[in-house]
């Protein structure tokens, strides 16, 4: 029975891929900080002041759509930022699957600073990020790679972001966002593509999956304050793409690059009900030049003059 194994899965992006990923025939270990329901942590964005209120979702909620497909769900909680926690949760994956055939690594850094500018962050903060953002993939990695390519074959997903390649188009606060997010997604957005060179012979394929904008349940409770609207996809979108990689071998010619999900799910109808992406959800927003970009939005409007 085919494996995989999903971070952040307690809600929105990562509860999605879980799901999506049972229904294509795959047992899922699912991975985030909160377990249970109403669990309280620190979820602000800015230094300036604490927010602990409970976000919806939880793995155990997440288990519950996986074990509704048909498939085994395995709770394994972990901290991004804790390097111990992420080994003693890939550790005893293998130790009860012996292999994962799918990593998703979806997770990211949730606290303050993300939404601060440079002059009001802490530079530890900003370590916090590039830990949680790039870091921990890469201990992840260590462990599930052995036996992938002990097996011969194995994929990879990194939830990227264009923040990651293209500037904002506003200040952290007023819509666009602080220096540590961007700077961590760029060091992640580079592991696809070394790892494919590194060991795409030996039957490993690895990719970013840039999400555009999606409204996640985090999007609608905490990001209305510092400019942004939900005005995105749905999470599903990134589900259904994320299983359409794991599962074709269509995507095999894709690996080691950059797939735009909102573009990958319309294009090959992965969501029938779904309308396709809105211009001002896509990679194009976040930068205001550049040849790749304008090719972005020659594709956007053929889109819709189709």
């Amino acid at each position: 029975m085919p494996t995989a194994f999903v971070t952040g899965a307690s809600r929105g992006i990562g509860k999605s891929c879980a799901q999506f990923l049972a229904r294509a025939g795959f047992d899922v270990a699912i991975s985030a900080r909160t377990v249970t329901p109403g669990e309280a942590r620190e979820h602000s964005s800015t230094v300036a002041r604490s927010d602990t209120t409970p976000l919806p979702g939880s793995l155990e909620e997440t288990a519950a759509l996986v074990e509704a497909e048909g498939r085994e769900a395995f709770v394994v909680a972990a901290d991004l930022t804790d390097a111990a926690s992420l080994g003693a949760a890939a550790a005893t994956v293998l130790a009860r699957w012996g292999r994962v055939d799918v990593v998703v690594h979806n997770g990211r850094y949730i606290g303050p600073g993300h939404m601060d500018r440079l002059l009001d962050t802490p530079i530890e903060l900003i370590e916090k990020q590039l830990f949680a953002n790039a870091v921990a993939q890469l201990i992840l990695d260590q462990y599930f790679l052995p036996p992938m390519l002990a097996n011969g074959r194995g994929t990879i997903i990194n939830i990227t972001s264009a923040a990651g390649y293209g500037d904002p188009t506003a200040p952290a606060g007023e819509g666009g966002w602080g220096l540590g997010y961007p700077m961590s997604k760029a060091a992640a957005h580079r592991i696809a593509g070394v790892l494919a060179v590194e060991h795409g012979h030996q039957g490993l394929r690895t990719y970013n999956v840039q999400p555009g904008f999606i409204n996640t349940e985090r999007m609608a409770q905490d990001m209305g304050e510092f400019g942004f609207e939900l005005i995105g996809a749905p999470p599903d979108v990134i589900g259904a793409v994320v299983a359409w990689i794991a599962t074709s071998d269509e995507a095999d010619a894709l690996s080691g690059s950059t797939v735009e999900a909102q573009f990958v799910c319309h294009e090959r109808h992965l969501l029938p009900d779904w309308p396709g992406p809105r211009p001002n959800t896509s990679a194009l927003r976040y930068d205001k030049s550049g040849a790749i970009l304008e090719a972005m939005e020659e594709q956007l409007r053929a889109t819709y003059d189709a």
